[in-house]
């Protein structure tokens, strides 16, 4: 039972109204070509505390939060390619994904500097600027129909590496415990947790040369495979398996000290498709995607915005200088980094506007953080807000930016 207005209402009746909202508010916010994620945020911040104060968050909803994030993680690493990650870190592309990270990280390092901010709360605050969303970034791109375009695909590449990058750093950051350290402690716990992230990435690189030397008999290997899905009695097998098989890395980055969703992500990026087979992959994408969006993801998302309490705000100063500082790092980031790979002005501008969508990534990192207690409300509903605002704003200005891509290549 669930406290609600000081009468106990039974969890599903609780859930059912928060679903309920959040899939409403989702499917407008479609409508008007935005991602589902922010109106299902803006239910949970309608039920939550800022406005009716009629949800709260409780252990039942970050048992179905945590899923949420699982797969969602999941998704955004079945959209990843390996071959396509190599290639945007080959040459003079290398500069977009490593300029674009870099400077919105060192911007938010500055602003926890200036706002004399502890050292965990300035690395999630650096963090969750520098990131951008893949999935994100491909919905954008693909109402824009510029998916498959040069620059588009640009975008995609580093937003990839970001991701990437982020979760590693993450991994680092979750194994610090949430303790104070002055900075030589910090330096040795860091230097103990980058070892458990090399081993880990060992391992990953391992399980890919494995694959990828499998490849060559794919047709065996996905003979054999058929015969043992057909074996099996049970409906959704191949999901169930594919499942398994991510839960095996996942369980592998929790046993090195790293969390769950580096695991989770690498094993996803490591699905076999080959082997598997693109119609069977399709399936479990689909299946996956299913499940996530129209029920997990939903729930996360309005847990996210239940746990955003906009009277915590109380640093608005911080609050404005972290919007600005999120788009400026970020196009400028972009910018620099396409100019260094011989783009033109309007081209290099572009990308930049392309890079600053956080949206689904950085809600995944900021929840994280907050619930291991690495940051506090206050600033976890900065984040939430910055979050919001560059995904709602980047449609728009990419479409203009775009439009004088093309005016000056006619």
């Amino acid at each position: 039972m669930i406290q609600v207005f000081g009468h106990q209402v039974p969890f599903i009746v609780l859930l059912l109204c928060v679903l309920l909202l959040a899939r409403m508010l989702g499917e407008i916010m479609e409508r008007f070509n935005q991602p589902s994620m922010i109106g299902e945020v803006l239910a949970g911040i309608i039920l939550g505390p800022t406005l009716l104060n009629f949800a709260h968050p409780s252990p039942e909803l970050k048992v179905i939060s945590d899923l949420g994030v699982f797969l969602l993680v999941i998704l955004a690493g079945m959209e990843i390619d390996i071959e396509e990650l190599r290639a945007s870190m080959k040459g003079r592309n290398s500069w977009i994904a490593l300029l674009g990270f870099i400077i919105p990280m060192f911007s938010g390092i500055v602003i926890g500097l200036i706002f004399k901010l502890d050292i965990m709360l300035t690395v999630f605050l650096a963090l969750c600027i520098s990131i951008t969303a893949l999935p994100v970034s491909i919905r954008i791109l693909m109402d824009l129909g510029k998916l498959n375009s040069d620059i588009g695909q640009k975008i995609i590449s580093a937003a990839i590496f970001n991701d990437i990058l982020s979760l590693l750093i993450l991994g680092v950051i979750l194994d610090l415990n949430g303790n104070s350290f002055n900075y030589q402690q910090l330096s040795f716990k860091v230097l103990i947790t980058v070892t458990k992230v090399v081993f880990f990435m060992a391992l990953m690189l391992f399980a890919y040369r494995l694959f990828h030397r499998a490849k060559g008999k794919v047709t065996i290997i996905n003979h054999k495979f058929q015969n043992f899905l057909s074996y099996l009695k049970g409906k959704e097998s191949l999901f169930a398996v594919m499942m398994l098989f991510v839960l095996i890395f996942a369980s592998l980055s929790e046993l090195v000290g790293l969390h769950f969703v580096i695991g989770a992500f690498f094993g996803a990026v490591l699905l076999p498709r080959e082997m598997l087979g693109i119609d069977n992959f399709n399936k479990v994408q689909e299946n996956t995607s299913s499940i996530t969006m129209g029920f997990l993801a939903p729930i996360f998302f309005a847990a996210m915005g239940i746990e955003f309490n906009l009277l915590s705000i109380t640093n608005i100063a911080l609050l404005i200088v972290v919007i600005i500082a999120s788009f400026v790092s970020k196009i400028l980031g972009g910018y620099l980094g396409g100019r260094m790979a011989k783009l033109s002005k309007p081209q290099s501008f572009t990308l930049g506007i392309g890079l600053n969508a956080r949206g689904i990534m950085e809600l995944v990192i900021a929840n994280i953080a907050l619930q291991n207690k690495f940051i506090d409300i206050p600033l976890f509903s900065i984040l939430v807000l910055m979050g919001i605002i560059t995904t709602v704003v980047t449609p728009f200005l990419l479409k203009r930016s775009f439009a004088e891509v093309d005016k000056a290549e006619m």
